[in-house]
């Protein structure tokens, strides 16, 4: 007669081990491997961000610049430093927001993945309708949007998930 694979089973020091029920979902990942994930997203975020700046600007010569936040108003220049701020805000953000909703919701990676495509959709606004810009700057702003949650929201929610 087979063993019961759900039966306690005995340990080399005699003492018998209660083995997982299979009907409960169990933790396949620790809270650092998730950790460490979710970091490499953030990173690979940031640097996908700073290398489409770097083919923009310095090899292709685009003078990339903020939109006037009026009309007539000033641009300012964007240099890596703003690329890698604006980039781990968004990406910390996101992980935030994935974390508090593992913590809220069975569903968690449905409601993110939804709340972040609407998220980048709604970031495309600020490039594409910004005033005192050319029309290459406004391409090159939104690619920079896209780059980031193109590369975020894969990531992130492939992540190992909090049980």
């Amino acid at each position: 007669m087979a063993a019961d694979r759900n039966a306690p089973q005995s340990s080399t020091s005699g003492v018998t081990e209660p083995q997982p029920n299979p009907a409960v979902p169990q933790a396949t990942t620790s809270p650092g491997t998730r950790r460490r994930a979710r970091l490499l997203a953030v990173v690979s975020t940031i640097l996908a961000a700073l290398a489409l700046w770097t083919v923009a600007e310095p090899i292709l010569g685009v003078d990339l610049r903020e939109p006037a936040r009026a009309a007539g108003g000033a641009t300012r220049a964007i240099g890596p430093l703003n690329i890698v701020l604006a980039s781990a805000v968004a990406s910390l953000a996101g992980w935030g927001l994935l974390a508090a909703l593992e913590r809220l919701t069975a569903r968690a990676r449905t409601a993110w993945t939804a709340t972040a495509v609407v998220v980048a959709l709604v970031s495309l606004g600020g490039p594409l309708s910004g005033a005192g810009i050319t029309a290459t700057n406004k391409v090159v702003l939104a690619l920079l949007h896209i780059v980031v949650a193109a590369v975020l929201i894969p990531l992130l929610r492939t992540s190992p998930q909090r049980r």
